[in-house]
């Protein structure tokens, strides 16, 4: 079927409730040890699946969805934004649950949380693998048994992202906007006290370390099976994934949108869609010693979630694939940022 709530604009994904969801390009961090949060270095380029209908392989054409060029070993996050009103968002790796480590659900549960909510999460970089910590989502081919899926499930069948969005029921909507009406004219009250309507309104959330977004019509030739394309997962970092403080009863029963990003190499990215795709990655040592930065996140309000013994057991591309070799230059603490305390093209939904 279509939903047409998912759409795209430009390579941003908008789910219903206005969330919006970026694919962004990072350094790849290493597999030992725990570090900060790596920098955003532009966006992954997203196209619908139905406009290369003649060239993308049939299950995909069966999937819907978008896609995404990705180079193997590749590092990637995933960017929350647009999201004025609470929303459950779930993330799925080959149909695991990046945050729970159960099989994928078209229902939310608590034990364990299989989603996070935005706005409170602003991004998620990998899986929900440590207490306070993530393991980065790489980029490696199906087959190989080094991706989450494979290691959770014992077989690859799926690899990709899915994204399930869900919004709070009518009441609990209705109620959250009654108390942020009471909350602004409050802020309104101080400011006018203050004598300074500047300093007493929010501030929007900064923005995530991503760097600003990086066509064409479909080649000829017969559509084939496509190298497919998973997630594993690589270094730790120090991230929270946030418990939700809501009841579950206050989310609604059914997802409001859905959308499965199929994840392709450069090479079939160009058959496809007769686009180049991104260069390769930057190196990371040499970003460093540039001394560009990193960052870290915090929220004091929130409660971290803790993490499942599934999803903590799931081990590195590098245990599969063999070392890495690519230099790593620890950055400086001055490098160490803190961060925090128009309508597109509908996404054609498939069978999944």
């Amino acid at each position: 079927m279509t939903d047409s709530t998912v759409r795209i604009d430009g390579d941003t994904l908008h789910l219903p409730g206005e969330v919006r969801v970026r694919f962004i390009r990072t350094l790849r961090l290493p597999e030992t040890g725990t570090h900060a949060l790596p920098p955003g270095l532009g966006e992954f380029p997203v196209r619908r699946v139905e406009d290369y209908a003649d060239t993308v392989p049939a299950e995909w054409r069966a999937r819907g969805g978008v896609m995404l060029p990705v180079y193997m070993r590749e590092a990637m996050w995933l960017s929350f934004g647009g999201t004025a009103e609470p929303a459950a968002l779930q993330v799925g790796v080959g149909k695991v649950c990046a945050v729970s480590g159960k099989p994928w659900s078209s229902r939310l549960t608590r034990d364990p949380q299989n989603y996070v909510v935005l706005p409170r999460q602003p991004w998620l970089d990998g899986i929900n693998s440590g207490k306070g910590t993530v393991r980065q989502f790489v980029a490696v081919p199906l087959g190989l048994g080094a991706t989450v899926e494979g290691q959770v499930t014992g077989e690859e069948v799926w690899g990709g992202v899915q994204l399930q969005s869900f919004p709070l029921r009518d009441e609990e909507l209705r109620a959250w906007r009654e108390e942020e009406r009471r909350r602004a004219a409050d802020r309104r009250e101080r400011a006018v006290s203050a004598g300074s309507y500047g300093a007493a309104f929010p501030m929007a959330a900064p923005p995530a370390p991503g760097a600003p977004p990086a066509a064409g019509g479909a080649p000829g030739g017969p559509p084939r099976r496509a190298p497919a394309m998973g997630l594993g997962v690589g270094g730790s970092m120090r991230q929270e994934v946030y418990r939700d403080d809501r009841p579950i009863g206050a989310w609604a029963e059914e997802p409001a949108g859905r959308v499965f990003v199929h994840l392709v190499t450069p090479p079939e990215w160009r058959r496809i869609t007769g686009e180049a795709p991104p260069p390769s990655p930057v190196d990371r040592a040499a970003y460093t010693r540039a001394g560009l930065p990193w960052f870290d996140y915090y929220d004091q309000d929130a409660a971290d979630l803790s993490p499942t013994g599934t999803l903590g057991s799931v081990q590195p591309v590098g245990d599969w694939l063999g070392d890495d070799h690519e230099p790593w230059e620890q950055p400086s603490p001055g490098q160490v940022k803190p961060l925090g305390d128009a309508p597109g093209k509908s996404v054609e939904d498939g069978d999944w």
